[in-house]
């Protein structure tokens, strides 16, 4: 069995993957708050703990894995949407998951075992509240129940401050309810314009680190295996869940391995609407970029280290993928190749895989005979074991063969170096250009690559 080393971000240091219960493997992953559409950032995770997803179930098999991502749908955001739009607040949110689905899906996600949304646990998260009030840990005031984080002293454990820096560094909400500038909202009390339920304390409704230690509790149980997120909910939230969860089931340990991925940039910079640089997933869609590409670009940096989005990244993976999905036309997966694995295996080692894949592709081209190691369905499986190459990601095939064409462009270009005569040459060219395709000529010769919005339709009027 494939041996799975993970990042622990509590630790940090590499672990080998030891779970709980082989037969039983649990992961719990930070979902959106549902009121607008996910950016590209929000779709790194998403891309990360599926290939995680993948990998687990390809060591432990499909259904010893259980996979939870919960959709927050009680938000002061979604509240403010909806008294900005007048609409419905299940509505909203309603329709928000569907837009969120539908982008993932594009991306090639599988969908989690498990999609919970918080409203669905609300007296799962009364019964928490209640019994870290019981516990010592929290308590209630002007309507408020408040978790005490001086009550936990292995708080800052994750992100490694001590509560006191915290104060220093961080901006917190300062209430004169508060025993300590660091206690945190577990409860809140509800006027009749917003969303509530009936507690002990009043009616209200939760605070946003309660939900996602609720859920996982009763989705995974107290103890489970893998946690993860963007690098963003590493503090406050994440740290919170652990403080909540940990004094609630003091004996249990919460979550053993967490891991945390980096920021997405855009051409270099921080992704920003005010520097004109904020992509949401489905605008990258709608600018004609398959889902497939987007992927590729995401996977193709570290889970780690933060990673661009770049138009140049973006034309050379979609050349990539042309290329690949052309290479196992008609070939059906067998299983995956043990190196990729092993690579994926050393805590989401992706630009090992590449390389792999890069590999197996250039020895199916020398090696095209039907038994030999190399083979398509080897290729293929394990290209989807990173998600990729799957049927029906954003509708669009493989690229004709070009070389027709690039000797054609060739020739014109010699003659018209004889004649003077250019014109041949520029009408060929923007035809192609046209189509989607980038001309790339030198000394060496003239190569075509398909990119963004290619067309092959419009080469046939070129034959």
């Amino acid at each position: 069995m494939v041996t799975i080393r993970l990042h622990n971000s509590i630790s940090r240091t590499k672990e080998d993957f030891v779970p709980l219960d082989p037969a039983n493997v649990r992961m719990y992953v930070c979902g959106p708050t549902v009121y607008d559409r996910a950016h590209l950032g929000n779709a790194r995770p998403v891309v990360v703990f599926d290939v995680l997803f993948r990998l687990l179930r390809h060591v432990y098999g499909e259904s010893h894995v259980t996979y939870a991502r919960n959709f927050t749908d009680v938000d002061d955001k979604i509240n403010a949407r909806a008294a900005e739009t007048g609409r419905d607040i299940r509505s909203i949110t309603d329709e928000t998951i569907g837009w969120y689905h539908a982008d993932m899906d594009a991306l090639g996600a599988l969908r989690p075992t498990q999609e919970p949304r918080a409203t669905e646990f609300i007296n799962a998260m009364i019964a928490m509240i209640s019994a870290l009030i019981d516990k010592g840990h929290a308590y209630e005031v002007a309507g408020h129940v408040l978790f005490d984080v001086r009550s936990y002293p292995a708080y800052g454990r994750l992100s490694g401050r001590s509560v006191d820096d915290m104060i220093a560094g961080a901006r917190v909400e300062v209430a004169p309810y508060k025993r300590d500038p660091m206690d945190f909202v577990l409860w809140k009390p509800s006027d009749p314009s917003l969303p509530g339920w009936e507690s002990p304390w009043g009616r209200g409704r939760p605070g946003w680190h309660i939900e996602c230690s609720a859920m996982a509790y009763e989705l995974l149980g107290a103890a489970f295996d893998i946690h993860g997120g963007g690098l963003d909910l590493q503090f406050p939230h994440h740290e919170n869940e652990i403080a909540q969860s940990c004094c609630a089931f003091p004996d249990a340990g919460f979550a053993r391995y967490w891991l945390h991925n980096e920021m997405v940039q855009v051409e270099g910079k921080k992704m920003s609407k005010s520097l004109g640089n904020f992509f949401t997933v489905r605008d990258l869609l709608e600018q004609g970029w398959p889902g497939e590409v987007i992927r590729f670009v995401l996977l193709s940096t570290h889970y780690r280290k933060p990673t661009d989005w770049t138009e140049e990244r973006a034309r050379e993976a979609e050349a990539m993928l042309r290329q690949w999905r052309a290479l196992v036309e008609g070939a059906e997966p067998t299983g995956p190749d043990a190196e990729l694995a092993e690579a994926l295996a050393d805590d989401l080692n992706v630009a090992g895989a590449m390389a792999r894949l890069h590999a197996l592709a250039k020895a199916i081209t020398a090696n095209p005979q039907k038994d030999c190691f190399y083979e398509k369905g080897v290729f293929l499986a394990s290209a989807r074991l990173m998600g990729l190459l799957e049927p029906g990601m954003g509708g669009w095939t493989a690229a004709p063969d070009l070389a027709p064409l690039a000797t054609r462009l060739s020739e014109l270009r010699a003659t018209a170096m004889a004649t003077k005569d250019f014109a041949p040459v520029d009408a060929l060219k923007a035809a192609l250009v046209a189509a989607g395709v980038e001309v790339r000529m030198s000394k060496a010769g003239v190569e075509l690559v398909p990119a963004q919005g290619f067309d092959a339709g419009k080469l046939e009027a070129l034959k």
